[in-house]
């Protein structure tokens, strides 16, 4: 009876280890058939990417610029043709037209003021000088960059060329004097009036912006600028700049401006200017 208990006992044994590793390879595969079913209409949304910040294409500024022989005021309104749409407010360059206009001025020139005892009051002339010179000019330009801004809030510096037309307005300069009576006389110079034009105790300030429109002389030509554009602007979508350079002008005609300066057709002058605007 021993001898067959024990064999009972290991048949058993055997049998129980078969019948748990069944249970678990079944358990198993209704496990693993769970895991695959999926509930009807469920779908996994496409991960989007976030949207940047609109890119730059348009800009538009207005300036003024101190020249060494005047001033003038332009307006640009480019397109900026940017490396990359992510990095276009800082990284572009801009192809632009501009409008401006400058009027020229000797660096001899001098302001003599006249004081009126009389009223109290006192007026200006330049001593010498025989006609305005303005010029309204048109013309396109490229601005290149030489150096990018690592971030938005630093100086980016760019390369900018100006080519264009030009069209010069010589105006007659009139002086208020007193003739031999002692009334008011309006004259400008020539041949006839030049002893007076020159006489200083008898000027009493210049006539006036008004006086001389009807004899506007008009002078065609072409100026070309090169200068440097240091672009501070610390918002995207700002312009806020200084540029400096040269200008050159050359007209059809000599420029007369003072009596005692050489009239010549050109003008060669440096220039600082501050611009000023915004990019959308």
């Amino acid at each position: 009876m021993c001898g067959c208990s024990k064999i009972a006992l290991i048949l058993l044994t055997i049998f129980g280890s078969i019948t748990h590793a069944g249970a678990q390879d079944v358990f198993s595969g209704i496990s693993d058939t769970s895991k695959k079913i999926k509930s009807p209409g469920s779908t996994v949304a496409p991960r989007q990417s976030p949207k940047g910040p609109k890119p730059i294409k348009k800009e538009i500024s207005f300036g003024y610029r101190l020249n060494t022989a005047g001033w003038a005021m332009y307006m640009d309104y480019g397109s900026v043709k940017a490396r990359s749409a992510k990095t276009s407010d800082m990284f572009y360059n801009v192809n632009f037209i501009q409008f401006e206009l400058s009027e020229k001025k000797s660096p001899k020139q001098e302001k003599i003021v006249v004081e009126d005892n009389s009223t109290g009051t006192s007026s200006k002339y330049v001593y010498g000088k025989i006609n305005n010179f303005y010029a309204v000019k048109l013309g396109y330009g490229f601005r290149k960059m030489l150096a990018g801004k690592p971030d938005p809030g630093s100086v980016s510096i760019h390369w900018s060329n100006v080519l264009g037309g030009s069209l010069g307005l010589l105006k007659p300069y009139y002086l208020n004097v007193y003739n031999a009576t002692s009334d008011l006389d309006v004259i400008k110079y020539s041949d006839v009036t030049q002893s007076r034009f020159l006489q200083q105790q008898s000027i009493i300030g210049s006539a006036g912006f008004g006086t001389g429109l009807g004899e506007i002389k008009m002078i065609p030509g072409g100026h070309f600028k090169s200068m440097l554009h240091f672009d501070l602007s610390a918002n995207r979508k700002s312009v806020v700049a200084l540029e400096t350079g040269v200008n050159i002008e050359y007209y059809s005609a000599n420029v007369p401006l003072m009596l005692n300066q050489e009239a010549n057709p050109y003008f060669v002058e440096l220039f600082l200017a501050f611009q000023f605007g915004k990019r959308w």
